[in-house]
């Protein structure tokens, strides 16, 4: 039989499949099969404990497409099946998974997990911007492999020029803009497993957070606003008038006020905050000035006295940092249930401390693993792919374990939406992996086609505009870019009436990943009818069946194809 290092070199995309990568010594293979040891080492102690029999390792087939769904999200190619269940190298399965990690795959798949966590769009709810290239960012951060601390930081620190790809991570707060105090419930149920929007309202009657603990928290991130947009306010308000809203002039304003001043931020948190009129306890009054405090960890405190510049910072250090193992104990958890598909503790956004888990020796193994990896989500995913425990199989009757987690095998369940789509390009089209992804649409955009073509790109409008510190200044570049805009030939767009708008590079039902489709996805696609995110709230995607998913492949367009 022909080794499994030259048969996988025959692959299209795996030609660099045994290569090695430029690897740091502490992501060295040895280092990650040593850590996979101590977690099955956890695992069969837990067995003897339990006095349970170990379960059969799965065999290569279902292996192979277990790995494939969970690492990259679609199911194998012919070719790679075969290339794979032909060959008897006794070591395919590690070089499998290390193959897999390293291909574009994981870092689209890895897209939509953090598009759902993130409740990330194209554009926010609230408003007209764009938030393409937050989106955008988000992709690159994750093909990357951005440590999560560090990407944790940039979303809860950035401020600045949203088209800039160093700054483009304020889109996590220009995605809720308008809506600070949810915004911060969700960052606490996202990064610390905290639950706290009911002390938006009121004390909360489950938990020891109290509507006090809450604005004190708020503090932090209060005061964020829009780069500079107060020089345009009275352009805007003159070209907003009813009779001028079909000019021109109305169009380019609305593309200045929309999509360059409202995906900019600033205000890097004022570090205080007034309490609102309906405040209904004895700790404050209604308007009264609170400085900033963290409830939880180490204390952070900002006086209310002074108006500071850098509480998002302080936040984002006291979050990663300052808490304990807590930051890393969450994001492990979440990590354990994308691979093997129920968390440690359920549910993965409410935090227990290890010694409050049924298995509180693993919880620490796992949190202190993260660390060790220096929070690097596509290594510690190597390592439970590595496992033993990964590789059982599944156990088809409910678990009679306290905690109901028998460590057997990855639990049965539905494919998601984003598992189904990729799945059905790779059967329609071949490995999706093939085809590059998609660069963001930089141009301005007039009615779907280039206007300024040559001489600006959406970056350079943006940091141009942004950079104008008075209203003449303002009014002055504006009359400029109406000219250009003008002057462009009919071929350019420049004669075109309708709203300037970015535009995309694929449409809904392209034969492209699920991560460079629309988000969230039409409610009339697949995609959406199939479980996909609406993102509106954090982890809204779902697996369970439904009458519309029957009447789908019926009657729609994949069948009609």
């Amino acid at each position: 039989m022909i080794g499994f290092s030259h048969t996988l070199r025959t692959l299209p995309l795996a030609a660099c499949l045994l290569v090695p990568g430029t690897l740091r010594a502490d992501q060295e293979p040895a280092k990650l099969q040593e850590m996979a040891l101590k977690i099955d080492r956890q695992v069969a102690a837990f067995y003897r404990k339990k006095s349970l029999p170990v379960p059969d390792v799965t065999d290569d087939a279902t292996f192979l497409r277990r790995v494939f769904l969970v690492a990259v999200g679609r199911i194998p190619t012919a070719e790679e099946a075969i290339f794979f269940l032909e060959t008897d190298d006794p070591q395919k399965r590690e070089k499998l998974v290390e193959y897999l990690m390293k291909s574009p795959g994981y870092s689209s798949h890895m897209s939509n997990w953090v598009f759902d966590l993130l409740r990330v769009t194209d554009r926010p709810a609230n408003g007209r911007a764009t938030l393409e290239p937050y989106r955008d960012w988000v992709r690159t951060a994750m093909a990357d492999n951005m440590p999560w601390d560090e990407f944790t930081r940039s979303l809860l620190a950035s401020s600045g020029d949203g088209w800039d790809p160093e700054s483009a991570a304020v889109g996590y707060y220009v995605r809720d803009r308008g809506m600070p105090l949810d915004n911060l419930s969700n960052t606490m149920r996202i990064f610390l497993g905290a639950r706290m929007e009911c002390a938006q309202c009121h004390d909360d009657p489950f938990g020891t957070t109290e509507r006090m603990d809450f604005y004190e928290l708020a503090a932090f991130t209060h005061g964020q606003h829009e780069m500079r947009q107060r020089y345009m306010e009275p352009l805007w308000r003159e070209l907003s008038d009813d009779e001028r809203r079909n000019s021109r002039e109305y169009r380019v304003a609305r593309l200045l006020w929309d999509k360059v001043y409202g995906l900019s931020l600033a205000g890097g948190g004022d570090g205080r905050i007034d309490l609102p009129s309906d405040y209904q306890y004895r700790d404050g009054d209604p308007g009264e000035t609170v400085g900033a405090r963290t409830p939880f960890g180490k204390t952070v405190r900002m006086s209310e006295r002074d108006k500071g510049d850098d509480g998002r910072e302080q936040l984002a250090e006291w979050l990663v940092d300052r808490t304990g193992d807590r930051f890393a104990a969450v994001i492990a958890n979440r990590m354990w249930r994308r691979v093997m598909g129920r968390a440690f503790y359920e549910p993965v956004d409410e935090y227990r401390p290890p010694e409050k888990t049924h298995h509180p020796e693993m919880a620490r193994l796992l949190s202190s693993l993260m660390v060790e990896l220096k929070y690097d989500l596509r290594d510690f995913q190597h390592v439970l792919f590595l496992t033993r425990t990964f590789q059982f199989a599944t156990n088809p009757n409910p678990s009679q374990v306290e905690g109901g987690d028998d460590f057997h095998g990855r639990k049965i369940e539905r494919l998601s939406a984003e598992q189904i789509w990729d799945s059905l390009i790779t059967l329609a089209a071949g490995d999706p992996d093939r085809k590059p992804a998609r660069k963001l649409e930089q141009r301005v955009m007039l009615d779907g086609k280039p206007v300024l073509v040559g001489r600006k790109t959406m970056p350079e409008l943006s940091r141009e505009v942004l950079a104008l510190k008075s209203e003449q200044a303002v009014r002055d570049y504006f009359a400029k870019l109406v000219r250009q805009i003008n002057d462009d030939s009919p071929a350019q767009g420049g004669g075109a009436m309708s709203m300037m708008e970015q535009g995309r590079s694929y449409g809904g039902n392209a034969l492209v990943r699920a991560s460079e489709l629309p988000s969230p996805a039409p409610r009339e696609h697949l995609l959406y009818l199939f479980g996909a995110s609406d993102r509106e709230v954090v982890d809204a995607s779902s697996r369970e069946p439904n009458v519309g998913q029957v009447l789908s492949l019926m009657n729609g367009v994949v069948q009609e194809k």
